[in-house]
């Protein structure tokens, strides 16, 4: 095989070649024999237009792949919850079992399982392809759920079209996004929190915790359905309401899918369902996740890739989703799971590590997700930058669009922890956030819902700490909110403005919500205190929180309104001894003085030639800012002495404050 483009473009992926060009080469098979077999990736991902329960013509017929069971029996509600002759499933070819009822057998609503009986055993299962699940609310148990509406849901986001090529991420879940302290349902999040995101201006939505899962506290991350949305949120349509009506308002909406791993609950979930524990997983300690406690995915099984291709295809089909963000792609990629390592060198990618079987599901769910919509956008959560997870097939990569930036919030919280204000380097900064991969585009972020989560602390919190509970008010005076507020602002900023692809925050982050997350658990006594988004105290103009929140909104839209992130960033100062940096992207540009203490006059900033007017600061009194800098000023270039046609403007910039300028056009008279 010719070597790929991904290792022309890299010098130091020589020395490897050998192992991506065997990567590309196992891909490359799997697709040929579906091919083959199937006629076309899409028509292989079909699963779940035959398999599950289905309403066809007068008849209901459910199929399931269960290759080690001896009967299978449907019960619920229609049968007494007992074991009846009339609903046995009869086995069909390569293990499915399949029965066909009359319509008027199940009505909507009517729950159900199946009695899987194997050689040494039995038990109860939840059907692998439901569509729905729900949860009794006083015993606790999941069924699966017949769900047939009179009438199908109505699309009206035919004119919808997607901003892909830079997303700016809202990250948001559902049950914890009400004030209450309860779990939230899709439409009371339409209602109440989505036009808050469109007022800030992001243009996607990533939705968390979609899929059905038995623990709340998992996050979504233990799932046990992974074609039902998690019914404790609202039915179907509530869920296709909520997403249809984010495309009226122009918003992008993408999945947090979670096909990394699968709880090991076995009344839920589908371990063990046949009687074994290698149907969807691997066998052995192979199929044990050891750090998440959970199931591993077999790949390497054709039954398995039909079951996840089919289930991308389902959510952006039957719900109209915009494109995923994978969860935990890293362990996915090799067979330790990049636990306890290290990647500092080319090497530690390539050491026969890698798990070809998971790197080709992947590649195939890229390619499947871009041809069924061309628009949508797939994200791989991945920290230990693989060569190629973000860069295009056809070029010898994984096929994602963006790689998660992970790098990025563990670099902004190790600055605030061991590091004094004095010491920060401009230099390190720049740098931190500006590497990637020349093949690969990224979403960089400050903090996503990781850094919240109890134990963690957000950045308001590393930066105010207690001071948030009394200094908040107006009428307060506090240096160290004054401090907090001030970095917390251009820390935002400088991470959103050197951006390589996209930007995302967390729900609340952006207007530094208090404290922590965690969700009822037996240790809280069940408690929804920090389960929960305290909107009023953002609602609360008498508090500083909107000050943040409106910065934000301000921030945002100036990026995505004037396409910044599609114009390259370009370095114009990086001064580690006055800890001042800036650069420009297209004809704006972003200048920051981290000094804590120094503020300078005259400060002189190389650009293009021309006349400059300040159009954002962080000191803006709207945003809490003492209003030092002038923003009617027009600044005109001046040449800078010996430096040819170099041109610059000199500033005046406070301390610990950033400002944005942009380039102004110069009518010239003739």
């Amino acid at each position: 095989m010719e070597v790929p483009t991904l290792v022309k473009n890299d010098n130091w992926l020589f020395p490897f070649a050998s192992d991506i060009v065997r990567r590309i080469q196992f891909f490359k098979n799997k697709q040929e024999d579906i091919e083959e077999n199937y006629g076309s990736l899409y028509a292989f991902a079909t699963g779940h237009f035959s398999m599950g329960l289905h309403l066809i013509d007068d008849a209901w017929v459910l199929r399931e792949w269960a290759p080690n069971a001896t009967k299978i029996v449907l019960i619920g509600a229609f049968s007494d919850w007992q074991t009846k002759p009339g609903f046995q499933l009869s086995r069909q070819d390569h293990g499915i079992w399949e029965i066909r009822l009359p319509k008027t057998s199940l009505k909507h609503g009517d729950l159900y399982k199946l009695h899987v009986f194997w050689e040494d055993g039995d038990g109860l299962r939840i059907p692998a392809w439901a569509r729905r699940v729900v949860q009794d609310d006083e015993t606790k148990i999941f069924s699966a759920q017949v769900w047939q509406p009179e009438e199908a849901f109505e699309w009206e986001d035919e004119n919808f079209k997607a901003r892909f090529k830079h997303p700016l991420i809202y990250e948001a879940h559902v049950g914890m996004s009400s004030m209450e302290e309860k779990v939230s349902h899709f439409t009371e999040f339409k209602e109440k929190v989505l036009p808050r995101i469109k007022r800030l201006g992001y243009n996607t939505i990533q939705l968390m915790a979609i899929q059905e899962h038995p623990y709340y506290g998992s996050f979504g991350y233990h799932v046990s359905s992974m074609f039902a949305p998690s019914s404790r949120f609202g039915t179907p349509e509530e869920l296709k309401d909520l997403i249809n009506e984010a495309h009226k308002q122009g918003i992008a909406v993408i999945m947090d899918i979670v096909h990394s791993h699968a709880v090991k609950n076995e009344a839920e979930g589908l371990s063990c369902f046949d009687g074994t524990y290698y149907l969807y997983f691997h066998d052995g300690p192979k199929g044990e996740h050891p750090a998440w406690d959970s199931r591993c995915f077999n790949y390497g099984k054709e039954e398995v890739l039909q079951f996840l291709l089919s289930n991308c295809r389902y959510w952006l089909e039957e719900f109209h989703f915009d494109g995923f963000r994978f969860d935990g792609v890293t362990s996915m990629l090799y067979f330790d799971h990049g636990l306890e390592k290290n990647f500092v060198a080319y090497q530690d990618f390539f050491q026969g590590q890698e798990d070809m079987e998971a790197l080709t599901y992947l590649t195939l769910a890229n390619q499947l997700i871009h041809h069924i919509k061309p628009t949508a956008i797939s994200v791989a959560e991945e920290m230990s930058g693989y060569p190629g997870i973000a860069g295009a097939i056809e070029e010898g990569g994984v096929g994602f669009d963006f790689r998660l930036s992970m790098g990025v919030p563990d670099f902004w919280i190790k600055m605030i922890k061991e590091h004094t204000d004095e010491t920060w380097k401009m230099g390190h900064i720049y740098h931190e956030l500006t590497q990637h991969r020349s093949e690969e585009k990224t979403i960089t972020y400050t903090e996503s819902h990781d850094q919240a989560l109890v134990g963690d602390k957000t950045i308001i919190f590393r930066l105010v700490d207690k001071e948030m509970y009394d200094n908040m008010g107006k009428q307060m005076e506090s240096l160290v909110i004054d401090r907090g507020l001030a970095l917390h602002k251009m820390i935002r900023l400088v991470t959103l403005a050197t951006a390589n692809g996209g930007y995302l925050n967390f729900m609340g982050n952006e207007f530094g919500h208090p404290e922590w997350i965690d969700f009822p658990r037996e240790g809280n006594n069940w408690s929804y205190k920090y389960a929960r988004r305290q909107w009023q105290l953002v609602d609360d103009h008498a508090l500083k929180f909107h000050y943040l929140n409106d910065f934000d909104a301000d921030m945002i839209k100036l990026v995505d309104r004037n396409e910044l992130l599609s114009k390259p960033c370009v370095a114009l100062a990086v001064n580690d001894d006055d800890q001042v940096m800036a650069f420009s992207r297209g004809d704006y540009v972003f200048v920051f003085n981290f000094n804590p203490a120094r503020s300078f006059t005259g400060y002189g900033i190389a650009v293009a030639e021309g006349k400059y007017k300040t159009v954002l600061t962080t000191d803006q009194p709207d945003f809490g800012g003492f209003d030092r800098v002038d923003m009617s000023h027009l600044y005109y270039s001046q040449p800078i002495e010996h430096g040819g046609d170099h041109h610059q403007i000199l500033l005046y910039l406070p301390a610990r404050m950033a400002m944005v300028l942009k380039r102004q056009k110069i009518r010239r008279v003739y």
